[in-house]
């Protein structure tokens, strides 16, 4: 399950893997424009959140981590979003793991500063996908669960993540034969 946490459109997908290769099973938003207050829309991720995921039985969740823009309340406020979302998964026994944009736009692009429609056109691309959703939030939560799926292969020793196996085999030589 791949999250993109908003506090006015929140993003979300779901991948299966078959044969090792990634599937789209689902994407969308919940759109939280109509909700007055920032708790209302808390409420909201929250029970939706939930909803999502006793629907689609996900193993995982991959959230984007927010980021820095001009506006301290709002990342403020889009933290409090993600935070929700993350509660949600960790009481539904999911494995949490965390991305920030350039890490997604990267993995996904080769460039992390890639635009919005770059990474989308990307995808679209990998997944085999006739069209794509109307909102940036449903293929950026999309991007994350792509990139975490990729980060399936990597290796991790010890609690030490590596970039690649050449990067493992150069901090742990020993280990090869």
């Amino acid at each position: 399950m791949g999250i993109d946490p908003g506090t006015n459109v929140l993003g979300y997908a779901f991948l299966d893997v078959v044969s090792k290769k990634p599937i789209l099973r689902n994407l969308g938003v919940i759109q939280l424009h109509k909700y007055e207050t920032h708790y209302e829309k808390l409420r909201v991720i929250s029970d939706r959140v939930d909803n999502l995921i006793r629907v689609n039985n996900p193993d995982e969740m991959a959230i984007e981590a927010p980021f820095y823009g001009k506006n301290a309340q709002s990342m403020l406020k889009l933290g409090r979003a993600q935070g929700v979302a993350i509660s949600v998964g960790m009481i539904r026994n999911l494995t949490v793991v965390e991305y920030s944009p350039k890490k997604i736009k990267n993995s996904i692009t080769g460039n992390g500063n890639a635009s919005k429609e770059q990474v989308a056109a990307m995808l679209k691309q990998i997944l085999k996908m006739e069209t794509l959703p109307k909102y940036f939030d449903a293929t950026d939560a999309l991007g994350t669960a792509v990139c975490h799926y990729l980060q399936g292969d990597k290796p991790a020793i010890s609690g030490k993540n590596y970039k690649n196996w050449g990067d493992f085999i150069k901090t742990n030589p020993d280990k090869v034969k």
